[in-house]
């Protein structure tokens, strides 16, 4: 089938029910809603059997759903209609939700129902929860609704009187500090996380705050600022006290866009004097950092998280750090990651762009997460896995692919490129993409641009072992495999294994020159003014329209030619390839 896409933006959801719709056969263009073009004239265009609407901030028009049959994926269940269904349920503390595909008609959200999916929502961020349960919800809804579509016998249900809710405004998400109960406070934050934030005054300016967590043990007067961890910052609650790792500057008349920085950073010397409080023990649950390290037996787990998956200059040193602390411990497997929601997506554009030199605080950045990638390429005395549980992208995917083994949940999605921020890319990528899924499988991807399931990258070689289950169990089914890979009889020789093979690569061609080479390249982009990279980052971080849908996203484009590695001599390591764990899902 036809299927064209309509989205505010190419986000998350779009990019999966973009992939896994390609993966079924479906030939799949998108078109950008974007001020000043027309979208019935883009649909006359593209000419599709259905238009299907994952993530819209505007109506479909009336020309348009009148003409031809439009799907709208609204993230609440059915009968929640509103702008806001996801922050209403996070921030009123909801125990289930939903996902509803329904069809586009004047009033929003009142359409009648192809299909509706329930799900958990457990106590994480809004994106976190959209990014995890909700697109599993959405992507069985959308599958579904699709299938009815083409069966051409499927009648929808007509809704009933549906509960229509106002936008949640400022007003209903400020924080009392004197009188909300931590818990509250951490609703109101988690429900605004990525966006809006909620708006506070911080230090006699405003702010919007983005994203919270727990903390057990620091008190202070409420409101008060009590300590910085990891470029965070924790803020006495009249019960407790919260980390908040993210602040974005209220803008001013005239003033630009402004973004999410590190919560330290984007304060700068408005700070006062704030003791930084180390990391806290593996045994200490109730207090957040973005670091974790235990162990199990002989399994060592490395866990971090990066708000969006934005990994600094400061971030990358500090996980190497880490790596190197737990490749001094005595494990036989070492996993690195293994928790919900992103695993990584390179460097950190946002820190990149306020820097006072952008070029060299992306030569820094790149230098930083090169040195972690090639603690993981050179880890000769034990296993590492990389565990992703949520998406990865653009260096983030490279780091994964450092590993021995690559394990994705099946929700992940992965984009293995750089192009669309106009960089060549670092991160060892031409030697380990070719080395997994061969020399013309990789410049395909690097050229194509587009985001790959977890199933898709398993085929190609990308990933070991696809995980099916829901994010919240994770981290226990990449716990019980990473256990029984420990206890296998040929992991033992497969370490021995690893010195002599780096040898050999040593001896053939240094990792230096693959780092060297690529380096050469990312720093003429870095120094030249001129390079597209600058603007497309700056473009990036502050939100800005793009001037139209991009040429490779406006293209239709179907189920990849491609079942495996190519024929260039590639090699997939660890196991089997199209390993997949199988679980009932967590909704």
């Amino acid at each position: 089938m036809h299927i064209l896409l309509v989205a505010s933006a190419f986000n998350s959801l779009t990019q999966r029910v973009h992939a896994e719709l390609r993966d079924r056969g479906h030939v799949v263009a998108v078109e950008l809603a974007l001020p000043g073009h027309s979208l019935a004239e883009a649909v006359a265009r593209h000419d599709p059997q259905l238009i299907l609407a994952p993530m819209l901030r505007t109506a479909i028009p009336r020309e348009v759903w009148s003409a031809r049959p439009c799907f709208v994926v609204h993230p609440g269940p059915a009968g929640d209609r509103g702008p806001s269904s996801l922050d209403r349920a996070v921030q009123e503390g909801a125990g289930q939700w939903g996902v509803t595909v329904l069809q586009a008609v004047e009033e929003m959200d009142a359409g009648d129902v192809w299909a509706t999916v329930r799900c958990p929502v457990p106590p994480v961020s809004k994106s976190d929860l959209y990014r995890g349960e909700i697109a599993d919800a959405a992507l069985a809804a959308v599958l579904l609704a699709v299938d009815r579509f083409a069966s051409g016998s499927h009648t929808p249900l007509t809704q009933g009187a549906g509960r229509a809710r106002p936008y949640l405004d400022q007003s209903l998400r400020r924080i009392d500090w004197s009188a909300d109960s931590t818990d509250t406070v951490l609703r109101k934050l988690r429900a605004a996380d990525s966006q809006p934030g909620v708006l506070d005054t911080l230090l006699g300016d405003e702010w919007y705050l983005h994203g919270g967590h727990p903390e057990d043990g620091l008190r202070g007067a409420p409101g008060a600022l009590l300590a910085t961890r990891a470029g965070a910052i924790c803020r006495a609650t009249k019960d407790g006290a919260v980390w908040i790792p993210e602040l974005r500057h209220r803008r001013g008349p005239g003033r630009p866009r402004a973004f999410r920085l590190p919560a330290v950073t984007a304060l700068g010397d408005r700070l006062p004097p704030l003791p930084e409080l180390p990391a806290p023990p593996a045994c200490a649950a109730q207090t957040w950092t973005d670091i974790r390290y235990r162990e199990a037996g002989s399994v060592g787990f490395l866990s971090f998280s990066f708000p969006g998956g934005a990994m600094s200059t400061t971030q990358c040193r500090r996980l190497l750090a880490a790596y190197r602390g737990a490749c001094a411990r005595p494990t036989t497997v070492l996993v690195l990651g293994g928790q919900r929601d992103f695993f990584s997506n390179g460097i950190h554009l946002g820190v990149i762009e306020a820097a006072a030199d952008p070029a060299a605080e992306s030569w820094a950045n790149i230098n930083a997460i090169d040195d972690l990638v090639e603690a993981v390429l050179t880890t000769t005395d034990r296993l590492v896995v990389s565990a992703a549980g949520g998406n990865a992208a653009a260096g983030g995917v490279m780091l994964a692919l450092a590993a021995d083994e690559v394990w994705c949940r099946a929700g992940s999605v992965l984009n293995p490129h750089y192009r669309l921020m106009g960089l060549y890319g670092s991160e060892y990528w031409t030697y380990t993409l070719p080395r997994r899924v061969g020399a013309a499988t990789a410049g395909r991807l690097m050229s194509e641009a587009l985001p790959v399931t977890a199933t898709s990258a398993a085929r190609l070689g990308l990933v070991d072992r696809v995980v099916d289950c829901g994010p919240g169990d994770f981290a226990a089914e990449v716990g019980a495999l990473a256990a029984r890979l420990a206890a296998l009889p040929g992991t033992a020789s497969r370490i021995a294994a690893k010195k002599e093979s780096l040898d050999r690569q040593e001896s053939t061609e240094p990792l230096a020159a693959f780092r060297e080479r690529e380096l050469a390249r990312m720093r003429r982009t870095f120094d030249d003014p001129r390079a597209p990279y600058h603007a497309l980052r700056r473009a990036f971080v502050r939100k800005e329209h793009p001037a139209g849908t991009p040429p490779h996203l406006a293209a239709g484009t179907g189920a990849r030619g491609a079942v495996g590695p190519d024929a260039s001599g590639a090699r997939v390591t660890g196991t089997d390839a199209t390993s997949v764990t199988s679980r009932p899902a967590g909704w």
